[in-house]
């Protein structure tokens, strides 16, 4: 019964944290270390869950993806502009994936990530930047491509996905709930492929014992990534981005503080 309470607090902090601006990552480590969840185990559950998360944005948005599908290039956001936001990402994740993992996935590095990238947020929001696309349908190709070099810093542990696309958005002139959705469709591509790159790696720690631990896990990320999309959506049109970024500094002392 631990082990399934242990997946389901794992599972809510996954799916409260991966699609808000906070760093997913620094929530994982931080509730893991408390809860006594660490270790090679721990990584695999942790990439398994993102799954869970992913599947809310398909749930939620599954009209726009089915469109995307389409490969319609004529008018409006088309698979051209997933494309383009994916192709910085990919080329940095697969020359620099393993020199990352190896070197980067510390606590170290994540205090200084979640400081930089509140630092970027709060950037974004004070600049006076002309807003050119107001829906996903203005969104030009150079924004999308332009929003994919932000997404680059997402590779850094704890700088967070959401956080790095939605300041790039912003910064590159889309208003907050564009480069939020944006976001979230570009998550979906993006993660699948991370996330299924590493459970091929990582194949040889999983057992039909934990099939029910992990699936515990994924329900919940699910579940709670749903009503976390729609709640965020709404509440970033109210309070920006800022707040989330002293949030971000508030992380960074409990990271340095438990886990330095």
């Amino acid at each position: 019964m631990q082990e399934y309470f242990v997946a389901i607090i794992m599972g809510i902090v996954e799916g409260l944290t991966e699609f808000l601006p906070v760093s997913s990552t620094g929530h994982l480590i931080l509730t893991g270390h408390f809860l006594g969840f660490t270790g090679e185990k721990a990584k695999t559950f942790e990439i398994f869950i993102q799954l869970g998360s992913i599947l809310a944005v398909v749930v939620i948005f599954w009209k726009r993806m089915l469109s995307l599908l389409q490969f319609n290039f004529q008018k409006g956001l088309n698979i051209g502009h997933l494309l383009l936001a994916m192709l910085p990402a990919i080329v940095v994740g697969l020359v620099f994936h393993d020199l990352i993992k190896q070197y980067l996935f510390y606590p170290q590095t994540v205090v200084i990530t979640l400081v930089v990238g509140g630092l970027l947020m709060i950037f974004a929001e004070k600049r006076n930047q002309v807003e050119t696309a107001t829906t996903l349908d203005d969104l030009s190709y150079k924004q999308a491509f332009q929003i994919g070099l932000f997404q680059c810093l997402a590779l850094f542990p704890g700088f967070s996905r959401s956080g790095a696309t939605i300041a790039g958005g912003i910064l590159v002139g889309t208003n907050h709930k564009t480069a939020a959705e944006f976001s979230f469709l570009v998550a979906v591509p993006m993660m699948v492929a991370a996330s299924g790159l590493d459970l091929v790696k990582s194949y040889e720690r999983l057992s039909t014992n934990d099939i029910g631990f992990f699936l515990t896990g994924f329900v919940t990320a699910f579940i709670v990534a749903l009503l976390a999309i729609v709640s965020f959506l709404k509440l970033l049109a109210k309070i920006k981005l800022t707040p989330f970024a002293y949030y971000r500094f508030v992380l960074a002392i409990l990271v340095a503080l438990f886990l330095i």
